[in-house]
């Protein structure tokens, strides 16, 4: 019976995405395949692979405890690929798209959501050509390292205020969203400074053409990851309640 409700949701995933978000076009993931100078490339490797190997030890956990849990974090997966696979066209070598790890992150946490959004990012990059392998550590750096902690920040922050449930969410999904892109601005403004006003005119530039496009989608994405949110109150309270999403709510 679970096993219908989980696929339901995935189904409603699939058709609210094709309703809020309409691609035209297949552009470059993020940061794009050789756009990156070697030396940053390899920097955001560096800065990465710690965050993936304590995620993999934190699901390792987690699935080991509550072997149920798999699908929930395949739903995470899943809400994250779809989203972040639609793209509008941004700034050179880049593009604005909703990055779908908020769910994840308020499901298992951030730790969790590196491991998820970097095998998202990877399987993109290899399979539909967004992104690329040279830049997937600074493409994972912002989205589903950087992403996951302020969208946690922010989720954990909403609740201890006494924002309600729905409310924090949002909140989580919209600004890790945001906050992917002030991140990715500033990836793109230390490797390419502007020859007046260096590192910071290049950020408020890159930040600036960013905000015309994320900042409806990262409204769009908020919401739209509510309305998962509360269909996972309504079957699956049980696997909330082991991930301790509910504990305050009292759900």
């Amino acid at each position: 019976m679970k096993g219908i409700k989980m696929k339901k949701i995935f189904i409603i995933i699939y058709f609210a995405v094709l309703l809020l978000y309409i691609p035209k076009q297949a552009f470059a993931m993020h940061i794009m395949e050789g756009f990156l100078p070697i030396e940053w490339a390899l920097f955001w490797w560096g800065i990465t692979l710690p965050s993936l190997i304590i995620g993999l030890r934190s699901i390792k956990k987690k699935v080991k405890e509550h072997p149920e849990l798999k699908m929930m974090l395949g739903l995470s997966g899943a809400f994250a690929f779809v989203l972040s696979a639609l793209k509008i066209p941004s700034v050179t070598g880049s593009c604005s798209h909703p990055t779908g790890v908020g769910l994840g992150t308020v499901l298992f946490g951030p730790t969790a959501m590196s491991v998820v959004g970097f095998i998202v990012l990877l399987f993109q990059s290899l399979l539909l050509a967004h992104g690329g392998l040279t830049t997937l550590g600074a493409n994972a750096f912002s989205m589903a390292v950087a992403g996951p902690i302020i969208a946690y920040l922010v989720y954990k922050g909403a609740t201890k205020v006494g924002l309600s449930f729905s409310v924090a969410v949002f909140l989580a999904a919209a600004l890790g969203d945001l906050g992917t892109y002030v991140v990715t601005s500033f990836q793109l403004a230390l490797a390419f400074p502007a020859e007046t006003g260096g590192i910071m005119a290049s950020f408020a530039k890159f930040s600036g053409i960013f905000a015309f496009t994320q900042i409806p989608l990262a409204i769009s994405e908020g919401l739209l990851t509510v309305i998962i949110m509360n269909m996972l109150t309504k079957y699956n309270i049980k696997e909330l309640k082991l991930l301790r999403v509910l504990a305050k709510e009292g759900r």
